[in-house]
Parts: C-alpha cells; structure tokens; sequence
C-alpha cells in the first residue's frame, strides 16, 4: 500500500502539467473559433495549473528530471503558442504581414527564455529570476486580449498597442533584469495574518473585475525587473564608491 501511495504522488505533478497542456489546447481551438473570453479563461487556467505542479513536486519532494522536461515542453505552448494565437487572432491580424511577425517573435522570446531558464537551474540565485518568466508576460499579454474583448477594442490603435506591449514583453523575457521569484515564501510553515488578508483583498478584487486587476498586477511585476535592478546597481555602485 505504501508503494502505490508513494507512485501516486509522483504521478499528481505530471497530471498537474498535462491539465496546464490541455488547457493550453483548448485555448488553442477557442481562439480558432473566435471564442475569445474561453480561451483566456482557459489560459489563466492552464497557468494555475502550471503553477501548481512545481510546487507539488517540491513539497511533496517528488521532483524529477522527465517532469522538468515535460512542464518545460508545455510551459511552450501554454505561455508562447497559445497568447501569441490569441493576440494575432484577436488584434494582430489587422496588422498585416506586421502582424503575424509580432506574434511570432513573442513566441521565440518565450521559447529562448524557457532554454535559458533550463540551462541555469543549477546556478542561478533561487531569489531572482533572471528576465521577465513566461508565466507573467502571459498573464499581462491574456489579460490585456481580455480587457480588449470586454470592451469591444478594436482599431489600429490597439492593434498597434498590442504589438508594442507584445514586443515590450518579449524583451523583458530575453533581458539580464532581475525579477523577484518568491520562492523564499514557505507555504508549508506559518504566515503573517497580514499575508492572509491581503490574498482575500486580492481574491475579492480579481473576482469583481479580473480583466482590469490581473492585468494591473501582472503589468506592475513586469515593471518591478527594470526598478529592481536600478536599484541593485545603485546599491552596487555605492558599494564600490564606499571601498
């Protein structure tokens, strides 16, 4: 009994990554349709499951190298194929031949900033990620389609809006600034009841109005890279003027 109980919680982070693929696929097909608002939905799904079988795997210390690879595989699709659908699909198109090339350089920061990552697993500073990750360049590009969507946005303007904010992003991906990545936090010790309340605030918030709050949050963590790292090289530089 011990064994199967043991095999099983192995198996939950890698069922974990095939919910966030499925996801991802379903994405995929809704924005095919022009099921613009499912296939966000689905996106933000796709990432909370993603987001869930790491941290599994690391509580449960159930981490293994096939499970890296094959969340690195789907992190693929849900965080570069499927927005970068999303956005030609939505706004992009109306750019033309400009359009599509937007999309797809989001899609080769996301796959460059996947490789990187995975090749810097064992050097890199666990505090910081080095560029913007997929997951929040994602959320801020899903939900600006979202706010776009929700408020029937569509002309050159925000064709040209999303290609930039496009573009933006998948520079932050591929640059050397650093981003806060919280795995500091121990979710299995005790938190200040502050924590607590702030996440109800942030629940209460997304759940009266989810376009407008994610894609503010997600936009002010894409924004903390760049402050952060002024802030690291101001330190830095005062250091050395001190020695």
């Amino acid at each position: 009994m011990e064994k199967e109980s043991h095999s099983g919680i192995y198996l939950l982070p890698n069922l974990l990554t095939t919910a966030s693929l499925f996801a991802a696929f379903y994405s995929l097909v809704s924005s095919m349709k022009g099921q613009y608002e499912a296939a966000i939905v689905a996106m933000f799904i796709g990432m909370i499951a993603d987001g869930l079988d790491g941290r599994i795997a690391r509580l449960t210390n159930t981490q293994t190298e096939f499970g890296a690879q094959y969340d690195s595989l789907s992190d693929m699709v849900t965080f570069g194929v499927a927005p970068s659908l999303l956005l030609y699909n939505l706004t992009l198109s109306h750019l033309g031949k400009f359009g599509w090339l937007v999309a797809f350089v989001y899609t080769a920061a996301v796959a460059l900033r996947l490789a990187r990552f995975n090749t810097q697993l064992e050097t890199a500073d666990k505090r910081f990620f080095q560029g913007l990750p997929c997951p929040p360049a994602a959320a801020v590009m899903a939900s600006f389609a979202w706010l776009c969507h929700q408020n029937e946005w569509q002309n050159m303007f925000i064709s040209v809006l999303t290609a930039v904010l496009a573009l933006f992003a998948s520079v932050l991906m591929v640059s050397n600034l650093r981003y806060y990545s919280f795995k500091e936090i121990d979710f299995k010790g005790k938190v200040p009841f502050l924590y607590v309340l702030v996440m109800i605030i942030l629940f209460v918030a997304i759940a009266a109005n989810p376009a407008i709050v994610l894609f503010a949050g997600f936009t002010l963590y894409a924004l903390s890279g760049p402050m952060l790292t002024l802030i690291y090289l101001h330190k830095m530089k005062r250091g050395r003027l001190k020695k």
